[in-house]
């Protein structure tokens, strides 16, 4: 029969969340080709990153609002072994782009394969303020932990007293582990999310003293 060792009091975890409609978008592009020789290669390269830059700049997009890399240029192979076969050389350039033209995204992604970037990697949505918003998860989940308390000490005839623990936890993690227990967080109801909205979560750990009622 399971026991447990060290009584010292209720420990219970609390998730919540926040949710905001998206103001900004970031965009992986990638300028990805493959060319006969060297030269080739980082001529149509150079070319197509031109074009990608002068596109960016027509949607108003300022320089520090694009990040990217250096072409970098590898020798392309089809097959393995006896069966390997020389495709040419490969170069890729990669950008990051930010944008709050949202109306204007797919029109921009449109013009940016256009233009020459050949790879669409990732479209991620963003809110301007996200730290605000995890803090106000944050505040969500110790609330939502003290009521699953509340309920525990009520239903066995104690109070709660002070907070002696508290622990961070990755929300996003699904196999949250505590005193060698999986624990299950309960998800604070934040209703029908529009589509397109940002969530941030949090999840905290929180331990109480127990108090005779």
């Amino acid at each position: 029969m399971a026991s447990i060792k060290e009584p010292w009091g209720l420990s219970v975890l609390g998730a919540g969340s926040t949710s905001a409609e998206p103001r900004l978008a970031q965009v992986d592009l990638a300028v990805d080709l493959v060319a006969p020789s060297p030269k080739e290669a980082f001529a149509e390269a150079g070319a197509a990153v031109a074009r990608l830059r002068a596109v960016l700049r027509e949607h108003g997009i300022p320089d520090s609002d694009v990040s990217g890399s250096r072409l970098q240029l590898t020798s392309q192979y089809k097959g393995y072994g006896p069966d390997r076969t020389f495709l040419g050389y490969g170069c890729e350039a990669t950008y990051t782009v930010q944008t709050s033209a949202l109306d204007r995204l797919e029109l921009l992604i449109e013009d940016a394969v256009t233009a020459g970037a050949n790879r669409v990697d990732t479209v991620r949505f963003e809110v301007e303020d996200k730290p605000a918003m995890r803090d106000e998860a944050r505040r969500r989940a110790v609330a939502a932990a003290r009521r699953k308390a509340e309920v525990y000490a009520e239903a066995c005839g104690v109070r709660l007293g002070a907070v002696i623990h508290i622990e961070d936890v990755d929300p996003e993690s699904m196999d949250v582990r505590s005193h060698g227990r999986r624990m299950g967080g309960d998800p604070e109801p934040d209703g029908s999310l529009s589509p397109g909205s940002v969530r941030v979560e949090a999840a905290v750990l929180l331990g109480f003293a127990l108090l005779p009622a």
